[in-house]
């Protein structure tokens, strides 16, 4: 399995995999793939398998996943119940305080990330022991949002 992150800003998107980078873009139109990556044009067809998209160039086939870096958004870290950003963003709403009593997969944050709205949700019944950041506060991946305890 090759791992690759796709890195759009508003200049552009930048494909890394293996150590390298190369400017991407991709247009589809129902099944017609066209890839440009770095100075190679690609041309195949795309078919979406539930999560999955199956890709035929030149008589081969790929399957590629989308791994959402926010699927797992909100699970506890083990040792200390922390909860910490996937990626750098900027927190839109706090649903608790310190203190508060939650329920397994209850809304705890939402951070907006990439134009996209990540709800933090809590890892199991427990308490918020404490808030680290407010409404308008941007912050880095991997920084502590809440603490949580059991």
């Amino acid at each position: 399995m090759l791992d690759v992150k796709l890195d759009s800003n508003a200049r552009g998107s930048t494909l890394i995999y293996a150590d390298q980078a190369a400017p991407f873009a991709y247009t589809c139109q129902a099944d017609d793939l066209r890839v440009n990556l770095g100075t190679r044009r690609a041309h195949g067809q795309v078919h979406l398998d539930g999560d999955e998209f199956h890709v035929f160039h030149g008589g081969r086939h790929a399957t590629l996943a989308w791994l959402d870096p926010l699927a797992h958004a909100g699970e506890a870290e083990g040792e200390g119940g922390k909860l910490t950003a996937p990626m750098p963003g900027k927190v839109i709403a706090v649903m608790v305080e310190a203190g508060s009593k939650v329920a397994r997969g209850a809304p705890l944050l939402v951070m907006e990330a990439m134009k996209m709205e990540h709800t933090i949700c809590a890892p199991a019944d427990g308490v918020v022991s404490e808030v680290l950041y407010g409404i308008g506060e941007q912050v880095a991946e991997g920084a502590q949002l809440l603490a949580f305890s059991d």
